[in-house]
């Protein structure tokens, strides 16, 4: 193989798949990145037998066709530290030489052929979705995953498709959020699947532009996510999802409607007088608006005043933990949330129209 690139879209491509590569493995392949070079394109592929990458990367000359099994991180180390707009990339057996105007590097890899398979993006795609909406859905959901939970199901998110309407819903047991999109769809079958986290991070990175058409395919075992240049394919989280329809509350009477960023201030400003024996704020709404307070022993108390341009029902106070507000006002979108409350001890939801809400546990305060 051997191959003349353009260095910048390189380090690009290799910062992309690199997130898939394992750093600590007993299998060394595994900490390779594989080179395909043929018809003018390089594809490079990583995996960590989980979740797997195929990205072709752009502005490359394919002298000679062929693989290479190098490691990926002195591969990435030394294309980033080069000076040279372009570099050749020329393989022989398992040897790779990467060559600059004024350096010239040889590193050992691994026969190509060891290389664990990688799934590739079969003819008949579930649904297609842009990549604008499939990052909203995302962004608006995978921070409410569980961090190593015993309960594997919902360390992933859940990704549902009925015809033409795509639902995705994330929990960790203490919030749950969910956003709704559409999607065109190619497959009469609905489809249902719970994805890693990590697969969607490493998407979120991938497909970064907004213009792109991402297509989707879901078996019994498997997602695979796919645009012109790369593939996404990752193993789904076994169990089954909480029936997440039957948590979400639907007798809220007391209904506020708060400006988005004088709600992110207030809470920011109230939670820094928490800590971890006191981490709810109190908010207290009724006609005359909205008050949070916070205390902590041994540093003090903090009042904030907001005025509500809507608020119904009788007045209440409910404590919540502000990290978990502040999670999801930041991937809101509107300029106004709404917030539905039934009792202290009961749920809040937060509203943005209809495609995203949000559920949050109350905390106990003393």
């Amino acid at each position: 193989m051997k191959v003349i690139c353009d260095r910048g879209a390189l380090v690009e491509s290799l910062t992309l798949v690199s997130g898939v590569v394992v750093s600590r493995t007993p299998k060394p392949v595994l900490t390779c990145v594989k080179l395909s070079a043929k018809d003018d394109a390089l594809t490079l592929t990583a995996t960590d037998t989980e979740v797997s990458i195929h990205l072709s990367t752009p502005r490359v000359e394919v002298s000679e066709a062929g693989e290479a099994l190098i490691p990926a991180d002195k591969l990435q180390q030394i294309v980033r530290e080069s000076t040279d707009p372009t570099l050749t990339i020329a393989t022989k057996d398992d040897q790779t030489q990467i060559v600059g105007q004024d350096s010239r590097f040889k590193l050992l890899g691994y026969p190509a052929g060891d290389f664990p398979d990688a799934p590739t993006f079969p003819d008949d795609a579930d649904f297609e979705v842009s990549a604008a909406d499939l990052h909203r859905l995302i962004a608006m959901t995978i921070f409410a995953t569980a961090r190593e939970n015993s309960r594997y199901a919902i360390n992933g998110v859940l990704l549902e498709r009925h015809n033409k309407d795509l639902t995705v819903v994330a929990t960790d047991g203490h919030r749950l959020a969910q956003a709704k999109g559409k999607c065109k769809s190619l497959q009469d079958a609905d489809r249902s699947a719970i994805i890693p986290t990590k697969a969607l991070n490493l998407l979120l990175r991938l497909f970064d532009d907004a213009e792109q058409t991402v297509k989707v395919k879901v078996n019994d075992s498997q997602v695979l996510f796919a645009t012109d240049t790369a593939v996404l394919a990752s193993n789904l989280v076994e169990g089954n999802f909480p029936p997440y329809k039957d948590v979400i509350p639907k007798d809220g009477d007391k209904k506020a409607t708060i400006p988005t960023d004088i709600f992110i201030s207030a809470v920011r400003r109230a939670g820094l007088l928490t800590n971890e024996e006191s981490k709810g704020v109190r908010m207290s709404f009724s006609d005359g608006g909205l008050v949070i307070t916070s205390r902590a022993p041994e540093m003090g108390e903090a009042e904030i005043k907001v005025a509500l341009p809507e608020y119904t029902g009788d007045a209440i106070d409910v404590g919540f933990n502000p990290a978990y507000l502040l999670d999801a006002l930041k991937v809101v979108d509107e300029n106004q949330v709404h917030l539905d409350m039934k009792a202290g001890n009961k749920p809040g939801v937060l509203r943005t129209g209809p495609n995203f809400l949000y559920v949050v546990m109350p905390v106990n305060l003393q």
